[in-house]
């Protein structure tokens, strides 16, 4: 028994030091970058230019026929005259009535170009929400220090961003050597059917195959990763897939006097039920896994050591982090019952229930596996499943941190926002990055933007404003990807 109890300490003995020795070697994967000559932007000019630009209701609805031509159209001609450099050395082409194609050709023509996305549309100001806003949404208004109006942050600010770093850069006289291409979606926020994927499908045409591209996607994350006091910049190297299953249950109906053991409700409710208690797996692995290894060395010891040693604590990383809603997301693929209809009168039994739940799909799961675990989980022949409206997204490849693309986006943070520390990141909603898959690039989704907990719900809700500073700093960060990515 005594030599059992040596053993058992010695065992542990050399577990914890495999323990502390891996922790010990765990580096920072921050890279050094030299000083950058300040980038002189005129904060204000920038600042008028994305004010001006919110006053174009480019709202995108499922119904075209509310789709308002002439706000799009003047918001071209905006574009052309406020920006006269970028009108005149960037040849434009018009793609599916409404979105923008750029082309800023390069010298050499041996170089693969670089791709640029952000759209033009934003997502309408719901009704009744009026009132809440500080600012009306489409006036576009400049107070305490911010630009107030919907589309400020998603995502006319990443598309003016990028115009005032061209105009800044064709002043200054700077030449690319490599092409750049400019690709602004009308349709993002209803899923870029008519605008980014014609984009897409004509620059497959022509053979063009980027060294990489940006969308939008992670920020510049403040006082949100715990243990963490220095702002993280999370890049986009992969995004979730997509699907809302529909569950519908008939049945005879009736009075209400006389119910069946189970109503639809009561059947339908049941397949919730089973969906929301037996969610998918969760995986700490892909992009999710990436991000820690970044993010652990500059953590506190605890998380440091469990991150560094995930063969042993693994179990104990992805409890905790399924236990928050906002990091659960990130390891699984989630299920969230999002519509519920049935029923008529209070003493009527209905005749049809209807319900949606809305996947939102980790890399390595799939649409076809998500509907096999539905219809598993569910397991009754009463509820009929299948895929809302036949649309759905798989998840997107996960591209490589040691890209040229990771790489000049990482220096590029690096410089222009001094002491950020840089993360690869899972993006959990959905961009127009999806449709430029075929075109073989590594993609990152990135906006310029410092964003705090508290800012989030200004996402497709009330008050949407980006500061005047922030803007400013934006712009610096489109100045640089593009002295850095075009030289």
């Amino acid at each position: 028994m005594r030599k059992a109890a040596v053993t058992l300490a010695l065992g542990l003995a050399l577990l914890a030091g495999v323990v502390l020795f891996r922790t010990a070697r765990l580096s920072s994967r921050q890279i050094a970058v030299d000083p950058i000559p300040e980038i002189a932007v005129d904060r204000e000019r920038a600042a008028q230019s994305l004010a001006q630009s919110l006053r174009f209701e480019t709202v995108s609805h499922d119904d075209q026929e509310q789709l308002r031509a002439d706000q799009f159209l003047a918001f071209h001609d905006f574009l052309q005259q406020r920006f006269p450099a970028a009108a005149s050395a960037l040849m434009r082409e018009t793609i599916g009535e409404y979105s923008l194609l750029y082309t800023w050709k390069g010298q050499e023509e041996n170089l693969r170009p670089v791709l640029l996305l952000a759209h033009m549309d934003v997502v309408p100001v719901e009704p009744g929400s009026e009132s809440a806003w500080m600012h009306p949404a489409f006036e576009g208004r400049i107070a305490e220090g911010h630009v107030w109006g919907r589309g400020a942050w998603d995502d006319k600010a990443s598309l003016i961003g990028i115009f005032e770093a061209i105009e800044l850069l064709l002043e200054e006289g700077f030449t690319p050597q490599r092409t750049l291409h400019l690709a602004f979606g009308h349709d993002e926020e209803v899923g870029g059917l008519a605008g980014a994927r014609e984009i897409a499908s004509l620059l497959r045409s022509r053979g063009i195959e980027p060294e990489f591209i940006l969308d939008e996607g992670g920020t510049i994350a403040e006082e949100m990763i715990p243990g963490i006091d220095a702002p993280v910049a999370l890049i986009g190297i992969a995004e979730k897939g997509y699907v809302s299953v529909e569950l519908t249950v008939e049945s005879p109906g009736g009075h209400s006097s006389m119910p069946p053991p189970q109503s639809a409700v009561g059947i339908l409710s049941a397949a919730i039920q089973k969906l929301e208690a037996n969610p998918m797996p969760a995986r700490l692995e892909g992009a999710t896994r990436q991000m820690y290894l970044y993010l652990a060395p500059e953590m506190p010891l605890l998380p440091r050591t469990v991150f560094a040693n995930l063969w042993l604590f693994r179990g104990l990383a992805v409890g905790r982090l399924a236990a928050n809603p906002n990091t659960n997301a990130q390891i699984r693929t989630t299920t969230a019952a999002t519509m519920f209809d049935a029923g008529v009168k209070d003493n009527v039994l209905p005749r049809n229930a209807r319900a949606v739940v809305n996947f939102r799909i980790l890399p390595g799961d799939s649409v076809e596996g998500v509907l096999t675990t539905v219809a598993e989980t569910v397991n009754d022949p009463r509820v009929r499943i299948q895929v809302l409206g036949g649309f759905s997204v798989e998840p997107s490849r996960v591209s490589g941190t040691q890209s040229t693309g990771f790489r000049t986006i990482e220096q590029t943070i690096r410089e222009v926002f001094p002491g950020t520390i840089v993360a690869p990141y899972l993006v959990v909603g959905a961009t127009d990055s999806r449709h430029y898959e075929p075109l073989g690039s590594d993609m990152f989704r990135f906006l310029p933007f410092a964003v705090r907990s508290e800012d989030l719900p200004r996402l497709h809700g009330v008050n949407e404003r980006v500061s005047v500073e922030g803007f400013a700093d934006a712009v610096r960060f489109y100045v640089q990807l593009i002295r850095n990515s075009l030289r």
